[in-house]
């Protein structure tokens, strides 16, 4: 449901823009309130996004501040990411590792 309110959110304030009553700078201010929701990673996708960017699963470790084997067990499927680790996963994925460094 929270996804249909953010939706919503969006659509009318592009309206209201549109429109003339809110300028572009509100519009993105209020865009950005409604981030979108952070997927789950896959196995498969951690490693596909470690590999993207040339990353050794120490390298990624670092940069998460976590332990190589915690990558490890996400890669084998025995462990998830979760909070700050997704949010950084998502990060990477969408803008980069320019975003975190």
């Amino acid at each position: 449901m929270r996804k249909s309110i953010a939706d919503s959110i969006i659509c009318t304030v592009k309206d209201l823009n549109k429109s003339g009553l809110i300028d572009d700078i509100t519009m993105r201010n209020i865009e950005n309130l409604c981030l979108p929701e952070i997927k789950e990673y896959s196995p498969e996708k951690i490693i596909s996004i470690r590999k993207k960017f040339k990353l050794s699963q120490a390298a990624l470790a670092s940069i998460f501040n976590i332990s190589p084997s915690t990558v490890q067990k996400w890669e084998k499927g025995n462990k998830k990411p979760t909070g700050a680790s997704r949010k950084l996963l998502d990060i990477i994925e969408r803008k980069g590792l320019d975003a975190l460094i």
